[in-house]
């Protein structure tokens, strides 16, 4: 199979939690275990820190990645979801992994990864650890896919593991409380490995020390530092993410890291880890940012930060995904802009027709696009130079526009 067969024989073999939702999910290791035994257990090749929580943890994991480069060290990153390439997941140093290697990986393991139906997630880990074991990275951070406890990433035994924050998302599979949702996230606490948790959250704090009570180890909250760092990255809420970013590096054993080192890290991100989709700006006069936020705490911060913006008149381009509760995060919508609704190309997406009609309950009106470019090319057009144009609700809105 060539690059394009492969990728699309992956998508078609079990369906893909971002694409279909809930049927890809499956809560059990054992697929992933069998996969790693049979590619020789790559993950105890190398060291990593693993990153977990509800809104943060692909930010905080390129941070991680970028200071670790600043200090001279072969960093593996996966992350996921990708926005415009399968290959954005699996990167070292920045460099996305070849697709010859993503197509020589399938074709050797064919035979394993269809007799034991593999998911799309698990194959994806698979081939990421097998290739930081292989290119012998000195350290791997990896980004939990959704939850925690069961998920593909959580083989791995980490130098330190990181979770952001905990909020309502997933709540189908991880819980209907905050408590239940930390107690999934939670599962990636390993015995005597340091913790670091991004954000003090009353709810679910004894969650927490009650799990690394178990589990032998120290708990930090990195919300307490005081010490603030500038960051590349534009979003309000990256200011607790460097926070969690310095607290995991400054836990880190056995690797030299200096206070410089952390400094131009924060402030090359995007040039180190070419992070895209966080507070982006594509464009100025109209100014046209895009943001992956999608979940109520995420949209409630990237709102608040939008409405403090300086415009004349406020545009967004507005598309979710089918099973996003409109109702928890539409309040915080400002109703003084003009929408322009879509729906993202994938099955998973809401019909625009559908997002109009919800939206306008909340007091939110505009037109509908039968596509995200659609919708911006229409929004340019009505908007002067001293506009702001917004465009997210969803990844895969963002991935349409980068």
């Amino acid at each position: 199979m060539n690059y394009q067969e492969t990728l699309q024989w992956m998508f078609a073999q079990l369906p893909m939690f971002q694409r279909v939702g809930e049927s890809a999910f499956k809560k059990d290791l054992t697929n992933t275990i069998a996969f790693s035994k049979e590619l020789g257990f790559p993950e105890k090749k190398f060291k990593s820190i693993h990153v977990g929580g509800t809104n943060g943890k692909g930010s905080t994991s390129h941070m991680l990645a970028s200071i670790l480069q600043e200090a001279g060290y072969k960093v593996g990153l996966y992350t996921s979801p990708h926005l415009k390439n399968f290959t954005e997941r699996i990167r070292i140093n920045g460099k996305e992994i070849p697709k010859r290697k993503v197509t020589a990986f399938i074709n050797k393991n064919k035979e394993f990864l269809e007799t034991q139906q593999l998911s799309f997630f698990e194959m994806t880990v698979g081939m990421a650890f097998d290739y930081f074991a292989n290119e012998k990275v000195d350290i791997a951070v990896i980004e939990v896919g959704l939850g925690g406890r069961l998920d593909s990433t959580n083989i791995i035994t980490p130098l330190v593991s990181v979770i952001t924050n905990i909020g309502y998302d997933h709540m189908q599979f991880l819980g209907e409380t905050l408590p239940e949702i930390a107690g999934e996230k939670a599962g990636i606490i390993k015995e005597g490995v340091p913790v670091i948790i991004g954000e003090y959250q009353e709810a679910v704090v004894p969650v927490f020390i009650a799990k690394a009570t178990e589990k032998n180890t120290t708990l930090q909250f990195a919300s307490e530092d005081i010490t603030l760092y500038s960051t590349d990255l534009l979003g309000d809420y990256q200011k607790s993410n460097t926070k969690t970013a310095v607290a995991a590096i400054k836990k880190l054993q056995g690797f030299n890291i200096s206070e410089k080192n952390i400094q131009n890290g924060l402030k090359k991100v995007v040039q180190n880890t070419q992070l895209k989709g966080r507070w982006q700006i594509l464009q100025q006069h109209p100014t046209v940012i895009c943001d992956t936020a999608h979940n109520k705490e995420g949209l409630q911060l990237a709102m608040n930060q939008l409405k403090r913006q300086d415009y004349q008149k406020l545009h967004l381009v507005l598309g979710v995904v089918a099973d996003k509760k409109l109702a928890d995060v539409f309040p915080f919508f400002p109703k003084n802009a003009q929408y322009y609704f879509c729906k993202p190309n994938i099955p998973r997406g809401l019909s625009e027709d559908i997002l109009q009609q919800q939206a306008a309950v909340f007091g939110l009106h505009g037109k509908t696009f039968s596509s995200v470019a659609k919708a911006l090319k229409s929004a340019l057009k009505s908007a002067n130079q001293q506009d702001i144009i917004y465009v997210g609700g969803s990844t895969f809105v963002v991935a349409e526009v980068v």
